[in-house]
């Protein structure tokens, strides 16, 4: 069968070599798998250590330096558990760590070996000692528990797994032992089967088991099943079985049938066994996994064999539930993990066809949900059907595969069966069923909240909900919306059903819970028309919805002033400004506007609240001139001063001091520049003197040093405001020494009346100006002369104080300064007062003869020779009437008063004054001290001027009482003479001046001298009247003399009155009059009464003006009509343009087309613009379409949604701008076909690019303008910048695509500018590649260690390492891969290996702590023979007691400290470490310690062998003597062979005789001899050879000699001397054997045992 069309499907995941496992270790002890995530290795060479596979990663196992006897890992996390034997004993120490945390969770020493262990669950550790089972949980502190003992049917058995069932109760331990021994390669399978519930074990022959849930029809709790596998030999048959029974059957409730079935296996494979069972708990399938490769698979309900085939050619130890897959996976003997699934597209036909079952084949797909059964459960739905087995059907069709059953045909199938009488509904049997089985999808669940809603049964749907058992829809949710709200919102929410939500929401009035709801589910609903919503019903909850608005994530998404302007629609002022004072809190530089706003409404409804705004200071960017100008309106004067910035505004606000607080104005002052400051208190002074002296007294008190005492002294002198300077002067008098200050305090205390200050300052002050003072106080000639007698006593002034005193007629001051203030003075004075006293007695008498003249009166007036003074004296006490004649003769003005005075001869004194026409005279008699003053007045106006028919007379009299300050005298003068009928009746200046006066003295009077005179000034005495606030009597004047001009100017600037005024000029009918009335009612805003007025007027000259305030005031009508008027007059391109768009304001669209078309002076291109500002876009349209101006037509049509016509103007425009204008209108209007159409010809500007980019992306606009940017790339113009701004939106909002672009158009990018996006947006991995891209490889390391879960890969970093600048990296990187891939951090640094220094690098791990994790890097570079580096390993090796290890690293890399290593082993607890020391000591020369600590340890060989190469004698005695003392006499023996060049021969006899060792010295002594033999030997036949060369040499001599002497040839030769007893051979060779070869080692021979033990052992 095709691999393609098998129901299983087989692949392979990986390979274990692949990742670097060795081969040896795949081996079932090695290798442990626990779940479908991680493998676990455990290696032993050529270091412990343990290798975690994660499957999601297998390609990057986690390596970590490990000595365990297993090792288990977590079915769920990074959990692994370790075992170990502890040395020397058979316990094992479990311990279990967290990887990720780096810690050990817990740990414990089992008493007894374990002998398999396994994670029977996520928390619990299943450990099988050779007795027992126990349970050890993750959790808490507790040790293991014991679960149960063993059976004896495992008792010799190799465990090979154990399992429980998911609620724990169920456990099964299987064991595997020999076969029988008539079969014995057949391995026998028992199983031990225990219930936890029951405490009770049940034993039986298997090979493999495991546990399933299985739901039996009509039984709501689902079964716990065992299937177990078994393979036998009986009576001489093999059997192979597989069960599948219940555990634990329920009472009263369907129990599951136990069911068998045989394994077929192959005849080659008889001896093959069951190694391992996965059961998928998806398809409800038996996996058996056999050792050999076979897989069967079986139906778990009915143990039908579905498929067998062999999938591994190689033997299968270990298997694992790929539960996700609803497979398994299996690993081989050659290392290759496979994983087998169901391959859901072919299994259900593989059943039905190939295996001809069609029930299991439509079971298998109902339980798994499998395609290709369709046609068997349709057929089978229509046979049910049929037979009107509705129940089976509906059972069906709610189990059918993939749903194909649950559809509204299905449906309507049940609706069409009739009901039969009293039997449930089909349909409702059906739905009862999909109730039953799960959850009914969207249209049955419509269907049946139908049913339940018509027959009033809501009940039902809440239960049906909270259970889960409904598909929420929108559909749903309007039907149930009918009979409950409340639950079609719940079923609105499950549906996601968001503008249905909101909606619910908005109907409950919960706004708050919209904005919760919609930030949830990521919705954004019509904000705006939601709080047009409540604000129709509550305003403050409108208020409140705002402010939560205002503070959404991203912003509000409505425009604050859009908010605010729906508050005032309704006019809720305080509403919006609640909101806008809350909003705007954070007092921003882009709230000018709301600040502004805010306060602007306030100003005009509510200035008290605008008040309290400014006073808290919590806005600082609004309109600052405009608020002023509000400020000022509302009467918030301090305001409006706190806000004006220029002096003519200050000025106006500051003089209305009647309505701001003093205190107020005169901080105020202080924030005033000296020169500003000073205008102010002038204007103050100059509008209300009186009102305003006292602040500005304040303000001069205050700021005095600020603003000058000179200059405030001036102010006041300025406008002879003694009064002020007197306050002013008085606060400063004190710390002054100015004499010119003083004298100023005294002249206007004196002025002003203070005469008790000017005497208290003339008499304490001492820096006045004396002389100056005393001429002041003569000239003021006050009441009071105490103040000049000080001065003139202090100074020495009395001589003048004598003389005024006596000139004045202060008689009673002399003589009170005499007799009280300075008597010592008195002699001076005392010639004065005699003298006044003779003048005072003084009398001169005339004749007796005049008196007693019968006319006295006569004489007197015409006799020359008399002394007037002298008779007019004497002739007062006897006829004062004479003495007034003589006095009037001689001009005696003061006697004459005098005598008048105190005889009341008033009549008299008045003619005389009169007569007298002297200005002084007329001062002296009324002056206000004059106590006869009125009486004097009474007489002048009721006798002396009516008599009077002198003008002149008159006029000196009118003067006088004018310099008099007499108002009301004069107009009683006036009226006497003007109105009586006198000869000055009709003086024109009399008349003048009665008005004149009248109106300044009494305004009542006024209107009647207006009334009954003829002959004064009139425009004269209007302006005056207008001045003095008379305005009606200031009308009357000019209305009588007929200037209607000023009469009306009258009645409009003063009067205030326009109905008035617009009645006199319809009563004069005057154009300039209608002009005048027309200016004010544009003033007062009455626009179209203005505009009629100019129209009456015939005014076109103030057209500016009119068309200014129509506009203000929206009467465009009524402007046409002036317009036209107005162009009959003028031709001004103003009025034209104006005209047009007065026109457009009231739509007369048609006349703007005729006018253009006629002649006209109008600028057409303005006023399309302001058309178009203004929004009036219509008939911009035609003004733009009329001058041609495409660009402007473009962006007009655009404002009328005409985008097409918009996209052609901006094609015959052709402007870069209008593009940009039309495409981001476009995109407004969400016309992006056309916006793409405009883009692409702005894009293509560079410098346009980025602002389209910005303007689609502030809109949100993403997708549209990727797509834009795509299109742009095919361009011929296309530049760099739109495959960067590209680049730059996929790393933004479509990062999927990013990576493609980047590596397409790498050439074309601008890759800083990329960089700089990838960098913001967090795209580390593409970051890395441009940074290698532009070669900025140092950047692109530092990336990649600082986002390594995004950019990290490991091959690429190795790539990008060797290439970096920067030396620091390297180290950076160690640190790097230490922290979070310390599994391959001895690939990277191999990698390093040549460019990093190795110390720095040990040095950083050693600080770390994790030195054996780099172990490997520093094995491969241990070559260099770095002391860092073998220091290192040194002591990793002492750390894993790999003394081996050890040794090799010490013999061939010398660098390092080896004493110091020496000292640290030496006491070291394994017995091969010591050992290590002893060598390292002998290999420093250092004999005796090594030799010491060889015999501590009884390491005696190594200690012989330390005594035999050190060469010294002594050492290798005193061992001897050492071994002899010990007792160890073999070892002595062995210390004479070791040592046999250094031991002296007497030395070793004379110990073992004396130690009675003679016989263990014994060999030492044969092979002593026998060396000494051969030496003795070798010497011999040295010697021997040496004569017989000395022989032959005396031979030669003799046989010259012979031939020297021939007689000696006759001599008989010499023969040989006899050989000596006991002698072989000449000399002493001749008795001995030839030598033995030489010994082995030590130049010994192989010697017989003598009972010593094989070298190498211990002893």
């Amino acid at each position: 069968m095709a691999a393609a069309n098998a129901p299983i499907a087989m692949k392979e995941v990986l390979t274990l070599p692949s990742v670097g496992i060795n081969p040896q270790f795949i081996t079932f002890t090695n290798v442990t798998m626990e779940s479908d995530k991680y493998i676990c290795v455990r290696e032993t060479a050529p270091q412990n250590s343990v290798v975690i596979i994660d499957m999601s990663m297998p390609m990057q196992p986690l390596r970590r330096p490990i000595t365990a006897d297993s090792a288990l890992m977590n079915p769920n996390s990074r959990i692994l558990a370790l075992k170990a034997q502890l040395p020397g004993t058979t316990q094992d120490h479990l311990q279990i760590f967290n990887i990720e945390l780096k810690a050990r969770i817990k740990s414990h020493q089992m008493p007894e070996p374990v002998v398999f262990w396994k994670w029977i669950s996520a928390k619990t550790l299943g450990l099988i000692t050779q007795t027992s089972a126990y349970h050890w949980s993750i959790e808490g502190d507790s040790e293991p528990i014991k679960v149960f003992e063993r059976t004896a049917n495992l008792v010799n058995n190799q465990i090979i797994n154990y399992k429980c069932d998911p609620s724990e109760k169920w456990l099964v331990l299987i064991g595997i032992a020999p076969g029988a021994p008539e079969r014995p390669q057949l391995v026998k399978g028992n199983m031990q089967l225990f219930s936890v519930d029951q405490q009770r074990s049940q034993a039986l022959e298997a090979h493999a088991a495991s546990f399933a849930q299985f739901k039996v029809p009509g039984n709501e709790n689902p079964s716990i099943l065992i299937s177990f596998a078994t393979k036998s030999f009986n009576a001489g048959q093999i059997v192979s079985k597989l069960h599948v029974i219940e555990l634990g059957a329920q009472p009263g409730r369907p129990s599951f049938s136990k069911k068998q079935a045989d394994l077929f296996f192959p005849p080659d494979f008889q001896d093959d066994f069951p190694v391992a069972m996965q059961i998928s708990h998806k398809y409800s399938l038996i996996y058996v996994i056999t050792k050999l490769g076979l897989l069967f698979v079986y139906d778990l309900e009915t143990a039908t064999a579905v498929y067998r085939n062999r999938i591994s050619p190689d033997p299968i130890f270990l298997t694992s539930e790929a539960s996700t897959a609803g497979g398994f996976y299996a690993i081989n003997r050659r290392g290759q993990v496979l994983l087998a699934t169901v391959n859901e597209a072919t299994i259900v036909p593989f059943v039905s066809g190939q295996l001809n079952n069609l029930e299991l084949a439509v079971n298998l797909a109902k339980r798994g949900n499998l395609p290709g059964a369709e046609n068997l459960v349709v057929q089978r739905f229509q046979e049910l059907f049929a037979q009107t087995k509705y129940k089976e059907a509906a059972e069906l069709a709610a189990e059918s595969p993939q749903g194909i059953l649950r559809t509204p045909d299905t449906v309507a199938k049940f609706q069409s069966v009739p009901v039969q009488a009293g039997q449930t509904p089909p349909l409702l049997q059906y739905f009862g069923t999909l109730l039953t089985k799960g959850k009914l999808n969207a249209f049955e669940s419509l269907e049946l909240s139908r049913l339940v809603v018509n027959q009033n049964k809501k009940n039902l749907l809440e239960n049906w909900l909270a259970e889960d058992k409904l598909e929420c829809s929108e559909e749903l949710g309007d039907l149930v919306k009918t009979v409950d709200n409340d639950l079609a919102l719940k079923i609105y929410i499950k549906a996601r059903a968001t503008p249905k939500v909101v909606a619910a929401f908005a109907e409950r009035r919960e706004f708050d819970k919209i904005l919760i709801y919609s930030k949830q589910v990521g919705y954004s609903p019509d904000y705006l028309f939601l709080l047009q919503t409540i604000l129709r019903t509550d305003p403050q909850g409108a208020v409140n919805f705002a402010l939560m608005m205002s503070q959404m994530e991203g912003g509000c998404p409505v425009d604050y002033n859009t908010i605010t302007d729906l508050f005032l629609q309704r006019n809720l002022i305080r509403e919006a400004t609640a909101f806008l004072l809350d909003v705007l809190k954070p007092n921003l530089p882009e709230h000018a506007f709301l600040q502004t706003k805010v306060l602007e409404i306030n100003l005009v409804t509510f200035p008290n609240v605008a008040d309290a705004i400014l006073a808290n200071g919590m806005f600082s960017h609004y309109d600052r001139p405009r608020i002023a100008q509000l400020c000022e309106k509302a009467g918030l004067y301090v305001r409006a001063l706190q806000h004006y910035t220029e002096l003519p505004d200050i000025k106006r606000v500051i003089v209305n001091t009647h309505a701001i607080e003093p205190q107020a104005l005169v901080e105020f002052f202080g924030t005033l520049s000296r020169e500003w400051a000073l205008e102010c208190m002038k204007d103050l002074l100059l509008v209300n003197l009186r009102g305003n002296l006292q602040i500005i007294v304040q303000v001069a008190k205050e700021y005095c040093e600020q603003l000058g005492v000179e200059a405030c002294i001036k102010l006041f002198e300025q406008f002879k405001s003694y009064e002020g300077l007197y306050f002013f002067l008085g606060s400063y008098l004190s710390s002054s020494e100015d004499p010119d200050i003083h004298f100023k305090y005294i002249e206007a205390a004196a002025k002003t009346g203070q005469i008790k200050e000017v005497e208290r300052v003339t008499r304490e002050s001492n820096f006045y100006d004396a002389e100056k003072a005393k001429n002041f106080l003569m000239e003021a000639k006050l009441p009071d002369a105490r103040p000049l007698i000080n001065v003139c006593d202090r100074f020495g002034f009395v001589p003048d104080l004598t003389h005024y005193l006596y000139t004045n007629n202060m008689l009673r001051y002399i003589e009170g300064y005499v007799q009280k203030v300075n008597p010592g003075n008195a002699p001076l004075s005392s010639p004065l007062w005699r003298n006044a006293r003779r003048e005072i007695d003084f009398v001169c008498l005339p004749s007796s003869w005049s008196i007693f003249n019968n006319n006295p009166e006569h004489f007197l007036t015409t006799n020359p020779y008399y002394d007037s003074r002298v008779v007019g004296k004497y002739c007062e006490k006897r006829d004062p009437t004479l003495a007034v004649v003589a006095y009037r003769r001689g001009q005696c003005d003061d006697e004459l008063i005098n005598v008048t005075n105190k005889n009341s001869l008033f009549k008299l004194q008045a003619r005389y004054v009169v007569e007298r026409m002297d200005g002084d005279l007329w001062d002296k008699v009324l002056n206000p001290e004059n106590e006869y003053r009125r009486h004097l007045i009474d007489q002048v106006v009721s006798t002396a001027l009516p008599e009077s028919k002198s003008p002149e007379q008159v006029s000196a009299a009118v003067k006088a009482f004018m310099t008099a300050d007499l108002p009301h005298e004069l107009i009683e003068l006036l009226e006497k003479i003007v109105l009586q009928n006198s000869a000055f009746s009709g003086n024109f200046n009399l008349q003048n001046l009665l008005i004149l006066t009248a109106i300044k003295a009494d305004p009542s009077r006024v209107m009647d001298y207006i009334n009954r005179l003829d002959n004064f000034d009139g425009p004269a005495v209007g302006e005056v009247a207008v001045e003095a606030q008379l305005y009606e009597e200031a009308f009357a004047i000019f209305k009588k003399f007929n200037l209607n001009v000023q009469a009306v100017n009258v009645l409009l600037d003063n009067i205030r009155s326009i109905d008035r005024a617009v009645e006199f000029a319809f009563r004069v009918e005057e154009d300039a009059v209608w002009s005048q009335v027309a200016k004010a009612q544009l003033r007062e805003g009455l626009v179209s009464d203005a505009i009629e007025s100019f129209i009456r007027a015939d005014d076109a000259t103030h057209f500016l003006e009119v068309i200014r305030a129509s506009e203000d005031a929206n009467v465009y009508p009524d402007l046409v009509r002036y317009l036209l008027m107005v162009r009959e007059k003028v031709k001004e391109p103003k009025v034209d343009s104006e005209l047009i768009y007065a026109y457009a304001k009231i739509d007369r669209l048609g006349e703007i087309e005729e006018f253009i078309l006629m002649p006209n002076v109008a600028n057409l291109q303005n006023v399309g613009d302001r058309l178009f500002d203004e929004e009036l876009y219509e008939a911009a349209k035609i003004i733009f379409a009329f001058i041609s101006n495409w660009a402007k037509l473009a962006v007009t049509l655009v404002r009328l949604k005409q985008f097409q016509g918009a996209v052609d103007a901006a094609r015959k425009a052709n402007s870069a701008k209008t593009w940009k204008e039309v495409c981001f209108a476009c995109v407004d209007a969400e016309e992006f076909r056309l916006a793409q159409i405009c883009g692409l010809n702005v894009i293509v500007q560079v410098d346009d690019l980025e602002e389209v980019s910005e303007y689609y992306q502030n809109r949100g606009c993403f997708n549209e303008l990727i797509s834009l940017m795509e299109s742009g790339l095919g361009l011929e113009r296309a530049h760099m910048g739109i495959f960067t701004e590209l680049g730059v939106l996929y790393a933004r909002y479509r990062p999927e695509k990013l990576m493609e672009h980047i590596k397409l158009f790498s050439t074309r990018l601008n890759i800083p500018k990329l960089i700089r996006a990838c960098d913001e947006q967090q795209h580390w991995k593409e970051l890395t590649f441009l940074y290698i891209q532009y070669d900025e490889f140092d950047n692109a390391a530092t990336t990649v260690m600082n986002h390594s879960p995004d950019a990290w890969d490991h091959m690429q970093f190795k790539d990008v390492i060797v290439k970096v600048a920067s030396v620091e990296l390297y180290y950076k990187a160690v640190h790097f891969y230490l922290q979070e891939h310390p599994d391959i951090i001895n690939d990277m640094l191999n990698v390093l290996a040549l460019r990093v220094d190795h110390t720095r690098v040990v040095d950083i791990m050693r600080k770390a702590g994790h030195l054996r994790l780099v172990k490997p890097y520093m094995v491969a570079v241990q070559s260099n023979n770095v002391s860092a580096v073998n220091e290192a390993l040194n002591e990793i090796y002492v750390e894993e007691e790999d003394y081996d290890r050890l040794r090799e690293s010490i013999d061939l890399h010398d660098n390092f400290d080896q004493i110091g290593l020496a000292q640290k082993i030496e006491k070291h607890e394994p017995l091969e470490m010591r050992r290590v020391a002893a060598y390292i000591y002998k290999k420093a020369g250092r004999w005796k310690q090594s030799i010491a600590l060889s015999k501590k340890d009884k390491h005696y060989r190594d200690a012989m062998e330390t005594a035999s190469q050190s060469g010294e004698r002594e050492l290798a005695e005193e061992l001897l003597v050492y071994f002899i003392e010990q007792g160890k006499k073999e070892c002595f023996t062995s210390c004479l062979f070791v040592c046999y060049d250094l031991i002296r021969p007497d030395v070793a006899l004379e110990l073992a005789w004396i130690n009675n060792m003679i016989d263990f010295a014994f060999p030492y002594l044969l092979q002593f001899i026998r060396e000494y033999t051969g030496k003795v030997d070798e010497l011999i036949k040295d010697k021997i050879e040496a004569q017989k060369e000395v022989k032959a040499k005396e031979q030669e001599e003799k046989e010259v000699i012979a031939q020297q002497n021939m007689y000696a040839q006759l001599l008989p030769l010499a023969l040989p001397a006899p050989p000596m007893p006991g002698m072989g051979g000449p000399m002493m060779g001749g008795g001995f054997a030839p030598p033995p070869p030489p010994m082995g080692g030590m130049g010994m021979p192989p010697m017989p045992p003598y009972g010593m033990p094989p070298m190498g052992s211990s002893y």
